[in-house]
């Protein structure tokens, strides 16, 4: 049995699965809040270990799968950089310390990209040969999956798209939740606005609403053509909160790609949201994992 980790800056999801299990069915499943800003990096790495512990009390663990917030050497199981929601967690060395202190073999992975191969392996993605998946939420973040691995670029950072310039802007900053409910607060004078808030009263019919959300999809159609320009990807995948709202924004999302692209690569390029939810991370940590070890 694996023991997997999700660590965020606002909750550690945790769960077991068995050591072959092709169909990714969690044994058992929990989360619990980080605290990440309050007990910070030392913490974050105490609170995950007490956790493995656990389970380990409760089921027979034989490695430890881990999906974290931050840039990770997935080869050393180090975070290179982590940001404020994380203090003091640069430079932690996981799976060194995990393997030190459990004796069992562990495999680290950053947040996004085991939330792709979770999708590639056991969701959406599943069947396709090249996949890039983008996750909307506070920012964008984004992974490239490759004939079944990420596929990282020279230091690390490929699929960084959230940091693609996009009408003089960072395409973050036009394109996720963040900018949708900043925007709206903006025309709307409006404060305490938020995603689901928002969807709401554009299904109820206020045009400003369905207008707002209408600038988003411009806006992600845009990155996603230009991500697709480069990478020819066979799927795009959308995940994030945001994204249960599929039967609302793919009709948007994709009259405006038709604009923006290639009517050849419109046609050749799939778009698909996201199955796993917030297991997402948990079921990619798991494919690593077994990647890494030669099960997949």
């Amino acid at each position: 049995m694996i023991g997997v980790l999700d660590i965020g800056g606002t909750s550690i999801k945790y769960g077991v699965l068995a050591s072959s299990d092709s169909s990714c069915q969690f044994l058992f499943h929990g989360e619990k809040d980080s605290d990440a800003k309050v007990i910070q990096g030392p913490g974050i790495v105490k609170k995950a270990a007490d956790i493995i512990r656990e389970l380990m009390q409760r089921y027979a663990i034989q490695g430890i799968a881990v999906s974290t917030a931050g840039m990770v050497d997935a080869g050393t199981g180090t975070v290179l950089y982590a940001n404020e929601n994380i203090p003091q967690y640069t430079g932690t060395r996981l799976k060194e310390i995990m393997v030190r202190e459990f004796g069992l073999p562990c495999w680290v992975e950053n947040d996004v990209n085991a939330a792709a191969l979770g999708e590639y392996y056991y969701g959406s993605g599943r069947g396709c040969s090249s996949m890039l998946m983008l996750t909307v939420g506070t920012g964008i973040g984004g992974a490239v999956v490759l004939q079944g691995d990420i596929y990282r670029g020279y230091s690390n950072s490929a699929g960084e798209v959230g940091y693609m310039w996009l009408d003089g802007q960072h395409f973050q900053d036009m394109a996720s939740t963040t900018a949708l409910v900043r925007r709206t607060e903006e025309r709307l004078n409006e404060t305490g606005l938020n995603g689901r808030i928002i969807f709401e009263r554009a299904q109820q019919g206020d045009i400003r609403y369905q207008e707002e959300i209408a600038v988003l999809s411009d806006y992600l159609a845009k990155g996603i053509s230009s991500c697709v320009c480069l990478l020819n990807p066979q799927l795009v995948v959308l995940g994030g909160g945001i994204m249960v709202q599929r039967k609302y924004l793919e009709p948007l999302i994709k009259d405006r790609m038709r604009k923006y692209m290639n009517p050849e690569m419109f046609r050749h390029t799939e778009l698909a949201f996201a199955r796993l939810g917030n297991k997402a991370g948990m079921a990619g940590a798991y494919a690593c994992y077994q990647k890494k070890e030669g099960y997949l």
